[in-house]
């Protein structure tokens, strides 16, 4: 089972990484001097959603990351909040609007699976997240997509149209992979927004 990051991450990291995350939707890079700090200066896989409103404003990620951690989240902030090709990009007025969560994901490891029925038997609801591959299609579902997607044969059948394969799609040359996440984001909006506070989701 994919090693968990939850306990690598104390309150005080969590915060950093989230005013890390709100400077660069602010257009500001992290000073290179914080990957020195303790627990920062791994390599990890990371999410960045923002919502507005509680509606979803922006989601880029790296499954596996080859730079420290603020540098990821950095980068996967900006990406959310400018690149996200479904959205267009964040403008000044709502950088303030948007709430920002992030989720720091385990190395991902191999499932061996002879059928989607084994697949489906090793799957921990609420717990993993899966990463499918066949060529040059590939998706993951985060472990928080268990939330509205509770059943194994669905959540897996939605990720695989999320890859452009049939729902009940299964062949011998799918790669399967899972990991675990370390998820935490701002409190809701209240009011002005105020310094970055780390919560658990």
């Amino acid at each position: 089972m994919a090693h968990s990051v939850s306990t690598e991450l104390g309150l005080a990291a969590r915060q950093r990484l989230l005013a890390l995350a709100r400077q660069a939707i602010s257009g500001h890079q992290p000073p290179p001097e914080i990957t020195a700090e303790a627990g920062l200066g791994q390599c990890c896989g990371v999410f960045v959603t923002l919502k507005k409103h509680g509606e979803l404003r922006g989601c880029i990620g790296q499954l596996e990351a080859r730079q420290p951690l603020p540098i990821t989240v950095a980068d996967c902030a900006a990406g959310a909040a400018f690149r996200d090709p479904r959205f267009p990009a964040l403008q000044a007025g709502e950088v303030e609007l948007v709430t920002i969560s992030i989720a720091v994901l385990s190395p991902p490891l191999p499932l061996a699976a002879s059928d989607r029925s084994s697949l489906l038997a090793q799957l921990q609801p609420g717990i993993d997240g899966l990463v499918i591959a066949e060529g040059e299609r590939r998706a993951t579902f985060l472990p928080s997509v268990w939330e509205q997607l509770p059943d194994r044969s669905q959540f897996l059948s939605q990720l695989l149209a999320k890859a452009g394969l049939p729902a009940d799609y299964w062949s011998d040359e799918l790669a399967c992979s899972r990991y675990t996440s370390c998820n935490f984001s701002e409190p809701p909006l209240t009011g002005p927004r105020s310094p970055a506070r780390a919560g658990s989701r």
